[in-house]
């Protein structure tokens, strides 16, 4: 196909036309003839074939760039939207991660927000059972001092009940001691004169010589002394 449109542009540049328009095709080697030109129609032709191959090369070259063009056109324009896609991507991933950010941080200060009124409420027990234990500390220390008072008046009154007991009791036994004091007293008495009077039956009863009766009833015997001395004592 290339030889056929070749021939048909050196057709058309023999018979004087404007060569016809067509797609350019793929360079190819082109023949040239080696041998000597014989004829001026030959040297014309060998012209021809070398303008139409070099304006078949322009063409081709000017395709290229065309195509190389557009290439790099759509290109540029994939790349372009490979960018904006990029970056709408990008942004779509800093909203979410500012959206992320934001709901982390309303997060995070919600927890701090209950962490706070639990720490509230907690020291609040603490201060009401801190209240009840010291209320029921003072009633306790209070319900142990009525009870040691009570203990004491107790105790007092007990030492007065005993310290009295005693003192009566030493009183009862003061007033034995007198009694007793007193029985010896005559007990003694009564047998001083039991014994005064045996003593002066005795002497009625044997008369010796010696002196008259009223001296004799006046001598104080040994035996008599012997016993009024413990009754002078007890007196005294």
């Amino acid at each position: 196909m290339a030889d056929n449109g070749m021939r048909g542009r050196v057709k058309g540049l023999l018979a004087g036309g404007p060569p016809a328009h067509e797609p350019p095709t793929p360079l190819e080697p082109i023949e040239v003839p080696t041998g000597p030109m014989s004829t001026p129609t030959a040297q014309r032709e060998a012209l021809l074939v070398l303008t139409l191959a070099q304006r078949t090369a322009d063409e081709h070259v000017a395709s290229a760039n065309h195509q190389a063009d557009k290439i790099f056109a759509d290109a540029r324009a994939a790349a372009d939207q490979i960018i904006r896609d990029a970056e709408a991507h990008a942004n779509d991933v800093h909203q979410d991660a500012d959206d992320a950010l934001a709901d982390a941080r309303e997060t995070a200060d919600l927890i701090a927000r209950d962490a706070q009124a639990h720490a509230d409420d907690t020291r609040s027990r603490a201060d009401e059972v801190l209240a009840d234990a010291r209320a029921r500390a003072a009633e306790i220390t209070k319900e142990a001092q009525a009870n040691a008072d009570e203990l004491k008046h107790a105790a007092e009154q007990r030492y007065q009940d005993v310290v009295g007991s005693l003192a009566t009791k030493r009183e009862a036994l003061q007033q034995q001691i007198e009694a007793l004091e007193q029985f010896d007293h005559d007990y003694r008495a009564r047998l001083t004169s039991f014994m005064q009077s045996q003593l002066r039956a005795l002497w009625v009863d044997e008369p010796q010589a010696g002196p008259e009766p009223e001296a004799a009833a006046t001598t104080v015997l040994p035996a008599q002394r012997a016993v009024e001395a413990p009754a002078a004592q007890n007196q005294r």
